[in-house]
């Protein structure tokens, strides 16, 4: 993993609350410990139908969402239980960020020590981000000055993350 100071990219709009590690990478995937591979595995029932078919009202399957780098998700992302493939699918499809109105301590503290970007805001700032996100455009979120800025670089909203170590 490559230590980063700012993202641009698309970010993928999932604006469901309760979305839990089972639901970002399914049990059945868990039988590795190898972090490379399991990118393909991330949201599989909500990708894929049960014959392995892409969903293609999937956001994640849709254009431009397909190449997002973060996603912008309801509240209490990364519920359930501990796994830290979930970080580790999310980092291997790509995505370097997840921002939520809140998370789960133990995702949270995975995501961290993957270097996976969790960040935390408020409602009203959530939906102007899925409002945002919708139009399928790059955003930027610079982890030194703690804000977000939009494709034209001009500022939505700032976030604090504390150091962690």
């Amino acid at each position: 993993m490559k230590p980063f100071d700012k993202i641009t990219g698309i970010a993928a709009p999932i604006p469901e609350i309760n979305i839990d590690t089972d639901s970002i990478i399914p049990k059945q995937f868990l039988k590795t410990i190898e972090r490379a591979g399991l990118g393909k595995y991330l949201f599989f029932d909500k990708r894929y139908d049960g014959k392995g078919v892409k969903n293609n009202y999937f956001i994640l399957n849709k254009k431009p969402w397909d190449r997002a780098s973060i996603i912008v998700a309801g509240d209490n992302f990364g519920c359930g239980s501990s796994r830290e493939h979930a970080p580790w699918a999310l980092l291997d499809s790509g995505i370097k960020c997840v921002i939520a109105q809140s998370f789960a301590d133990i995702f949270y503290n995975n995501c961290f020590k993957n270097g996976l970007l969790a960040i935390s805001l408020s409602k009203d700032s959530i939906e102007k981000l899925f409002r945002l996100s919708e139009k399928g455009e790059n955003i930027h979120v610079d982890l030194i000055n703690q804000v977000i800025l939009d494709s034209n670089e001009l500022e939505i909203v700032k976030f604090e993350i504390e150091d962690f170590r």
